[in-house]
């Protein structure tokens, strides 16, 4: 059961990628700090992160993408016209996100990667948030072990679809 108390937590400011590679393909990254047992495919998600103090959620995105996936070398195509939130499970609340939040409110990004595949690097941070990553269909990315995230990643799935097609075409 939750304590009322959580609900009067605030969200925490949060913005999201949903990186597009020249084939149309979206990244997925598995998390590193959640068992990955066998026979069990991980939790896979799309980059994200907080926006700091008087950040713009535009350079927060590209910041974000650098320190999680060691790159920036993409360029906005899209921003989602709504701020997406979701709670997190009761389970999480008081223990996740330094305990100060009840989950997170979210401005996501549509993004065309720029880069080779080299350039993505999950090991230049010393503590790496994801430890293996992968391209996917847009259609599957509601599919992926998200958990509480589903909904999110559903509406994004049909929001930036028109963009899921190989570049320049």
């Amino acid at each position: 059961m939750t304590n009322p108390d959580h609900a009067a937590l605030p969200y925490r400011p949060n913005v999201g990628a949903v990186l597009f590679n020249r084939d149309g393909l979206v990244l997925v990254a598995r998390r590193a700090d959640l068992p990955n047992a066998e026979g069990r495919a991980g939790v896979w998600q799309l980059p994200q992160g907080g926006i700091d103090e008087g950040e713009d959620p535009r350079v927060a995105v590209l910041r974000e993408l650098r320190e999680e996936i060691g790159t920036d070398r993409a360029e906005i195509i899209a921003e989602h016209p709504d701020w997406l939130s979701y709670d997190l499970p009761p389970e999480l609340i008081g223990r996740a996100l330094g305990g100060r939040y009840r989950g997170q409110r979210q401005r996501w990004f549509a993004l065309r990667f720029l880069g080779e595949e080299s350039d993505i690097r999950l090991d230049l941070d010393p503590h790496p948030e994801f430890d293996a990553w992968k391209w996917l269909p847009i259609d599957e990315l509601p599919l992926q072990e998200v958990g509480f995230k589903r909904a999110t990643y559903a509406i994004l799935a049909v929001a930036f679809a028109p963009y899921a097609r190989p570049a320049g075409s």
